[in-house]
């Protein structure tokens, strides 16, 4: 299996080559290499990195992500036939970062990209907010490049918007009530082993709101831990995606187990109505079913004001980057930095604003 060195020269030549071949499709005839590309976001040190390695069978030890990296793994479906390459990119920062997810999805790329979102279950007053955070910014910048594709290859984008419907049908009673992804996705909840501590109500609720919002956006939901088993379902679900391996039929739902639903096969008739009273129900303004589902999720879990931005550490100051010449530039700079600051400040508060003006 080969290995990525996580050099910039990696990256360009992963992106020329991307670029290079542009309409990877579903498709693929035999003898054809399949390309695929993921990129992992959610919560810092949730497991991303872990999950990873497994799926590319790598005995390694997760080092901690630094902003945007990338690897990839190559596999042949059957013998004597060329192996498919799978491009996997990983965001760090928890929600810090998202503004780099415009790297790795370009207009090239995206008929054959994906999304696994890992959230950690053993941080539930966080888990709302950088779930919402990183799919909005994700949602507008492939929703930016649809607009795009629409005026210069319309056949694509329309392609591209026909497959977020296909894991469900026109049949499904809850088709007029979702709000597909625009590319496919899985929510992995990672730390499962912590999570199965808690209070079994917290539990229900947590179990209850990931499954309407994975099957909102038309997204498979897995738990996920250090257990061997629970890695393979969640490998599962990746391979599918990166690979084209046959997509698991079995669902579990049980809120006392690890919940496992690929995508399409769950209901809002088994997920049930908000756990809340009926009238505290009545009592909650809401447009969507997600706002309503919000709501109800962070009146038990007011969520963390800016948890992500205090607990991100500066990659500046880490010690495993220093390089004397770079280090000395960079305390002359911030030094003019504080410099500029107290004179803007100075000349800020002598200047006279006309309060009639």
């Amino acid at each position: 299996m080969p290995t990525a060195s996580d050099t910039l020269w990696d990256l360009a030549i992963a992106e020329v080559k991307k670029r290079e071949n542009p309409d990877n499709d579903d498709d693929v005839k035999p003898g054809e290499v399949w390309e695929k590309s993921i990129l992992f976001m959610g919560h810092k040190n949730g497991g991303k990195t872990t999950i990873i390695l497994r799926c590319l069978e790598r005995e390694e030890s997760p080092k901690p992500t630094l902003a945007l990296e990338y690897t990839f793994g190559r596999r042949a479906r059957r013998h004597n036939t060329p192996k498919d390459v799978a491009h996997f990119w990983e965001l760090g920062g928890g929600t810090s970062l998202v503004e780099l997810i415009r790297i790795p999805i370009t207009s090239h790329n995206i008929r054959s990209f994906a999304v696994v979102l890992v959230l950690d279950l053993s941080k539930p007053h966080e888990l709302w907010t950088t779930m919402e955070s990183l799919l909005q910014v994700t949602r507008n910048h492939v929703n930016k490049i649809l607009t795009k594709l629409e005026k210069a290859n319309p056949e694509v984008a329309a392609e591209i918007k026909q497959r977020m419907w296909n894991d469900l049908q026109r049949d499904h009673p809850d088709y007029a009530l979702v709000d597909p992804f625009p590319i496919p996705l899985v929510i992995i909840g990672s730390k499962y082993d912590i999570f199965h501590e808690f209070d079994s109500e917290m539990r229900k609720i947590i179990s209850k709101t990931l499954r309407f919002v994975s099957h909102y956006y038309g997204a498979s939901l897995v738990f996920n831990s250090k257990s061997e088993a629970l890695l393979l379902k969640a490998r599962a679900l990746i391979n599918h995606l990166a690979f084209g391996y046959d997509k698991s039929k079995s669902v579990s739902v049980d809120p006392s187990k690890p919940l496992f639903i690929p995508a399409g096969l769950d209901s809002m008739s088994q997920i049930g109505p908000p756990p809340a009273s009926d009238s505290d129900l009545g009592k909650m303004h809401a447009t969507t079913p997600l706002e309503l589902w919000k709501k109800v999720f962070e009146k038990t879990f007011p969520p963390k004001s800016f948890c992500d931005l205090q607990d991100t550490k500066d990659p500046a100051q880490d010690i495993q980057y220093t390089e004397y010449e770079v280090d000395v530039m960079r305390a002359q700079k911030n030094q003019e930095l504080e410099q500029y600051k107290r004179n803007a400040s100075k000349s800020w508060k002598e200047m006279d604003f006309d309060s009639d003006s």
